[in-house]
């Protein structure tokens, strides 16, 4: 087990600190779980973590509309002996994109942007391609828009507005025909964000804030900013060609805020899901539009929706979204029609986490 390793039951002491990681990594509120899943969710949680050495992992868990269970496990921060706890904050990768196709939405909804109206209509520094680019496409990745290029990933300039990045992708041709295709890409909500500013007149960070971060009750959400101080921000880690933990690389994520570019907790994105499967952030027409899968123009469903990546399993619709950047993985898992979102982050790039996930929601759904 790796030395940093901290199981949730054992105290741990920081005289430094003047805390004790036992009561540091108490959950919030009493476990609406039963003791037998509580169990069960802790010894899939001490498995994973040591099977992939990975240093910390924070957790969320809400049924029926509320926060039931929330969880710290490992190191927050290797060398100065941080334990992870429920209000460990970790970069959200592109999880963020969902939060982005929400905003996107309730636009749509209020009449301040048209699905499939040519991007432009909103974003006017956005040359225009030799096919349109709409919201519609970009929300499920068949824009034709490009993905990174090597070394764009690791950027480390600071951008102050949502503008200058398009700069990065929009003199590019497009990948293929908007529609005929689907290919990931980030710098397409990057677009959206800025289309986001054009249809609402606001920034973007300000509209999330006034119309989601607000009704979902999102407390520790902003911007992945790396100026910041960020209480209880986790250190990020990689494993080396040899297998070690060593501290991740550097990244600035001002270049991608829509598509990859914010921090929280997993607390608050349960909070999301719960809010938007509650009918809260859009409407249920709006909703059901968001989880039914795109399709390419020869009729084959890409198995993404608006924003979100789609599954069935034993007759069980989900909808859920990862993400992967320097120095964190994650996965929101959402299953809509029990209003159950499980939230699962990592400080170390490059973790499995989706059968950790997967094995939390069946023994949720099991108890």
């Amino acid at each position: 087990m790796p030395p940093w390793f901290v199981p949730r039951r054992r105290a741990v002491c920081i005289p430094a600190l003047l805390f004790c990681a036992a009561a540091a990594l108490s959950a919030a509120k009493p476990a609406a779980l039963k003791p037998t899943a509580l169990e069960a969710i802790d010894q899939a949680v001490t498995t994973e973590m040591s099977r992939q050495s990975i240093p910390a992992l924070s957790i969320a868990i809400a049924t029926g509309g509320r926060l039931d269970w929330q969880q710290g496990f490992g190191m927050a921060d290797i060398e100065n002996s941080v334990p992870a706890t429920a209000e460990s904050v970790y970069r959200l990768g592109s999880i963020s994109k969902p939060i982005t196709a929400v905003a996107v939405m309730q636009l749509v909804e209020r009449g301040r942007l048209n699905l499939d109206a040519p991007i432009q209509k909103y974003v006017p520094s956005f040359p225009e391609k030799p096919w349109p680019v709409t919201a519609r496409l970009l929300l499920g990745h068949l824009s034709g828009i490009r993905h990174y290029k090597t070394g764009e990933m690791d950027s480390t300039r600071h951008y102050t507005n949502l503008t200058e990045p398009l700069k990065i992708f929009a003199g590019d041709p497009l990948l293929f025909e908007p529609g005929t295709r689907y290919q990931y890409t980030t710098y397409g909500y990057v677009l959206l964000g800025a289309a986001v500013e054009g249809a609402s007149g606001m920034k973007f960070m300000d509209y999330l804030r006034e119309n989601i971060f607000g009704p979902a009750r999102m407390g520790h959400i902003e911007q992945d900013d790396v100026f910041d101080i960020v209480p209880h921000r986790v250190r990020g880690y990689r494993r080396d060609a040899a297998g070690r933990i060593r501290n991740c690389g550097l990244a600035d994520t001002s270049n991608k805020v829509p598509g990859g570019g914010l921090v929280s907790t997993p607390a608050d994105l349960v909070a999301f899901a719960t809010a938007l499967n509650g009918g809260l952030l859009v409407s249920r027409t709006t909703l059901a539009q968001m989880y039914t899968s795109q399709k390419t123009r020869d009729g084959k469903p890409t198995n993404y929706g608006l924003g979100w990546s789609l599954t069935e399993r034993d007759g069980r619709k989900w909808a859920s979204h990862t993400g992967a950047q320097q120095g964190a993985t994650t996965l929101l898992l959402t299953l809509p029609s029990e209003n159950l979102a499980i939230a699962v982050m990592s400080n170390l790039e490059g973790a499995q986490l989706r059968q950790l996930g997967d094995r939390i929601a069946q023994i949720v759904l099991a108890q």
